[in-house]
């Protein structure tokens, strides 16, 4: 079932525009979206990462990390308040690569689609901007991963809903998610191993806009809001209202990992695997995870270029 472009949904716009004034007011403190970022962790060159980059690896500027970041996901990554300055989860872990690399960082605000183009360009050294492995993009790209790729299950705070953690969960609700989506493919086949078991089908729900999804939960439209873990966990800190109820990984049945993409063959994969690993080691990146409420989204181990996502 499809909802967009009806009039219940310019209802729940208009109270959506409510709900958004107040929770930004009542709650804007839960994250710095400050431009000058004065808890934002820092970290000391580390020796092995930097004897590990090659001595022919051209950075896109002398003495500079460049980084290119896709400001559209926060708490991942989102504009400050000066509307300019890049934040976020991706913006912290790449000035402790920066630091660990004994070079100065510089972010380069990117579309999503236009990551591969400037990374092969030479335009950006790495890119740090939820990216998932996947087989096909090993083809032309290296990957450090960094982060467990995870999507979520939110439901009203008061919701009777106590757990979904697997098909059976989400047989007879109502559920929320994102159209042409990882999200949407595993909700999805849930509902048809449910239907091929004879459970009640699932009603899926798509809108145009989050407030309009939040609105649609908290009116009782919906009974769950299914999509990527860490924006909706930045959702219920900053506006609450909603809690978590279960997580799956976005490569659904097998598990999915973002990471650091760099050149295919260009030598810094491994320096910045080797930096993360020492991050993870030192507590550095613990404390940017926790910073943007991120850390159920931790891995222990940084690896170069794991098993991805297989061609489909």
């Amino acid at each position: 079932m499809i909802f967009g472009g009806t009039f219940f949904t310019r209802l729940l716009r208009v109270a959506a525009a409510a709900l958004i004034g107040f929770g930004a007011t009542a709650s804007a403190a839960t994250f710095d979206l400050s431009p000058q970022q004065p808890g934002r962790p820092r970290g000391a060159p580390d020796s092995d990462a930097i004897r590990a980059v090659p001595a022919g690896f051209r950075f896109a500027e002398a003495d500079t990390l460049t980084i290119g970041i896709a400001p559209n996901s926060p708490p991942i990554s989102t504009y400050a308040t000066d509307a300019r300055t890049v934040v976020g989860f991706d913006a912290d872990l790449a000035q402790l690569l920066a630091d660990s690399l004994g070079r100065k960082l510089k972010i380069v605000a990117l579309a999503w689609p236009d990551w591969p183009l400037a990374l092969e360009s030479g335009k950006v050294d790495a890119v740090i901007s939820n990216v998932t492995v996947t087989e096909e993009r090993k083809a032309k790209f290296d990957f450090s991963t960094y982060r467990r790729d995870q999507v979520g299950f939110y439901v009203k705070s008061g919701s009777r809903i106590a757990s979904i953690r697997e098909p059976k969960d989400v047989a007879g609700l109502r559920v929320i998610t994102d159209a042409g989506t990882n999200q949407e493919k595993i909700l999805l086949e849930w509902d048809r191993q449910n239907v091929a078991h004879g459970l009640r089908p699932v009603t899926v729900q798509y809108y145009d806009d989050d407030a309009v999804k939040a609105v649609a939960l908290q009116s009782g439209r919906a009974d769950a809001i299914f999509s990527v873990n860490s924006v909706l966990a930045y959702q219920a800190a900053r506006q609450g209202g909603t809690r978590l109820v279960g997580t799956v990984s976005g490569g659904w049945p097998r598990t999915a990992d973002i990471a650091v993409t760099t050149r295919k063959g260009s030598g810094l994969a491994d320096p910045v695997t080797l930096a993360l690993n020492d991050l993870i080691r030192d507590g550095g990146y613990r404390k940017v995870l926790d910073r943007w409420q991120l850390g159920s989204e931790a891995i222990d181990r940084s690896q170069t270029n794991p098993p991805g996502l297989p061609k489909t």
